[in-house]
């Protein structure tokens, strides 16, 4: 007997699916430079242990950097050394020599040639980000099949709704640890509650295969927090029979069988580590301020509902529902099977926001793991709607159609904010024009969903103002974004006045650049805010205004003016002997 063809409405799904993922997750990865201190850092230390043959030891300009675990490092590393196998380069030609050379002296690039500078023209920036996009395809592909398996019919929206959030979008374009947490933190649970549901040992097993890769991504918050909300969820539907099933002793082996080697191995070869990781970056990151980034207790709420977008009025509706139904019915709210998915959502969504406001360094990326909880509670309620025939109110219709225009009008206004001194949004004719079109999808996108069939078209609907707001953003503000966040241009400009790797150094200038800077040039800078002035000729990054102490800081030396940088407010100086 023959299988049957597949489901034409499943390949259609599938395809619609990996479109969506493809454009979403995957364009723009090398639109602009890298940003932020975290991007470089992270890259060059996966370059740095690629280039060492080394998968256990992070290192960063040479020095141990035991600041995270190894998944992204080593995900990294894949991904360069499949960029090294199909190079993309252009050549940057030198608009002028350094006072002490002439401009046909050439000499060796970085890369061994001569003449012509190579530039990277974004193949770097796409295999450093390509780990993020990669994790985050899997979780919604995990996300896909779970909901297939245990909500039929509901898949394709959950799938959607998850990887347009502006925060799954954010982080899978980001070389940062972010999203392999996320992703692995997010399929672990999505099979723990796979075996609640149908007790197949399989589900129990990728649940703690999964958390040893979450713990190899962030440390030991991973099996915390899945810990914590698996404990609660438990507590809220007293099965504490559920509790001792889950602590199933084949798991517990592989876990550490998976997790264990490289903390072992590197704490080893460096005994510093327990001290430096667990005790700095782990407890006393969440307990002090030892690193700088304190906010209010509140500080993730807008966070939250900013990474939610443009979904985040249907989560305040679900969030109302569900704290409704449990005023209304108390216990009974929790002891139905039909309300334990609803529930383990709910606690899955606010476990990590309510744990991260309680510490003292806060940054938007660690709330990252709750954003897919808060996409599923989304599809929960739409699905119950769509079930009981409801059609979306007036006042929900134009909340969101409010919500998609102003992401369309702010990824129009990207630009424009960016270029503007302060950044802030000016008023002129393109402002008006970006208004305009915001307005009219606005309008469009609210009348549609007063329909009868407003509920079927939501997402066609909504995912049409994701990708016309991620198009705005990779063709019109990439580049605006490279030119004034990014070290990549001022490495292009260094590299344009040298065919030689001189020596670099920072004046006044923020650890951005001087992470940037170390990235693009694979070398390291030094600072003279330090006392790091180097004693030979050297190319000099200096903030504006800060011109006048040269004198102090280099007497007797030689100084020359090479060139400004007005979108970063920095300027180049040649020192000579």
């Amino acid at each position: 007997m023959t299988e049957p063809n597949p489901n034409p409405r499943t390949r259609t799904e599938s395809l619609l699916l990996v479109a969506f993922c493809g454009f979403l997750l995957f364009y723009g990865l090398g639109a602009f430079g890298l940003l932020g201190a975290d991007e470089p850092r992270y890259a060059q230390v996966a370059r740095e242990m690629l280039d060492r043959g080394d998968w256990i030891t992070p290192t960063l300009n040479g020095k141990p950097w035991l600041e995270k675990p190894p998944l992204y490092y080593w995900q990294a590393m894949a991904s360069f050394r499949v960029a090294r196998a199909f190079p993309s380069t252009r050549s940057a030609r030198s608009g002028q020599a350094l006072p002490s050379q002439t401009a046909n002296q050439g000499g060796t690039g970085a890369d061994g040639t001569r003449g012509d500078v190579p530039i990277n023209d974004g193949m770097r920036e796409q295999a450093a980000r390509f780990p993020g996009a990669l994790d985050a395809a899997l979780m919604i592909a995990a996300i896909y099949f779970f909901l297939r398996r245990f909500r039929p019919g509901s898949e394709l929206d959950g799938a959607l709704i998850t990887v347009s959030c502006v925060g799954v979008i954010g982080y899978a374009h980001a070389a940062a640890t972010d999203m392999p947490l996320t992703a692995t933190f997010g399929i672990a649970l999505l099979a723990w509650f796979a075996w609640y549901e149908r007790q197949r040992r399989l589900d129990l097993a990728i649940f703690y295969i999964a958390l040893a890769l979450g713990t190899l991504a962030k440390g030991p918050v991973a099996p915390a927090l899945a810990a914590v909300i698996i404990l609660l969820f438990l507590a809220a539907k007293r099965d504490w029979r559920a509790v001792l099933q889950t602590l199933w002793i084949p798991g517990i082996a592989l876990f550490f069988v998976l997790a264990l080697p490289w903390y072992i191995a590197v704490q080893l070869r460096n005994p510093e580590f327990f001290r430096f990781f667990i005790l700095e970056h782990n407890l006393a990151r969440f307990s002090t301020n030892v690193y700088h980034h304190p906010q209010p207790f509140w500080f993730y709420l807008p966070v939250f509902l900013l990474a939610l977008a443009p979904w985040t009025i249907w989560l305040l509706a679900a969030i109302v529902e569900r704290v409704r139904l449990i005023v209304r019915e108390g216990r009974k709210a929790f002891a139905s099977p039909d309300d334990a998915w609803p529930l383990f959502l709910l606690i899955w969504m606010l476990v990590p926001v309510l744990f991260f406001s309680a510490s003292q360094s806060k940054l938007p990326g660690y709330i990252l793991p709750a954003v897919p909880a808060a996409a599923l509670l989304v599809i929960e309620y739409l699905a119950a709607r769509r079930e009981q025939g409801s059609r979306i109110s007036l006042a929900l219709a134009i909340a969101h159609g409010l919500l998609c225009g102003g992401l369309i009008f702010a990824a129009l206004s990207a630009a424009r904010i960016l270029m503007a001194t302060p950044r802030r949004l000016t008023f002129d004719k393109g402002t008006y024009v970006a208004a305009a079109i915001a307005i009219v999808f606005a309008i469009v996108i609210a009348v549609v969903l007063v329909t009868r069939a407003g509920a079927r078209l939501l997402r066609s609907a909504t995912m049409f103002a994701v990708v016309i707001s991620v198009a705005a953003v990779v063709r019109l503000a990439a580049p605006v974004i490279d030119a004034t966040q990014s070290s990549r241009p001022v490495a292009e400009t260094i590299q344009s006045f040298s065919h030689e790797q001189v020596p670099v150094a920072l004046y006044h200038v923020s650890r951005v650049h001087q992470y940037g800077l170390d990235f693009y040039l694979n070398r390291p800078t030094q600072i003279y805010d330090a006392g790091e002035i180097p004693p030979g000729p050297h190319v000099l990054v200096v903030a504006s205004n800060s011109e006048p102490a040269l004198t102090t800081l280099l007497p007797g030396r030689k100084v020359s003016h090479l060139t400004s940088i007005p979108a970063q407010k920095l300027e180049l100086y040649w020192v000579g002997r």
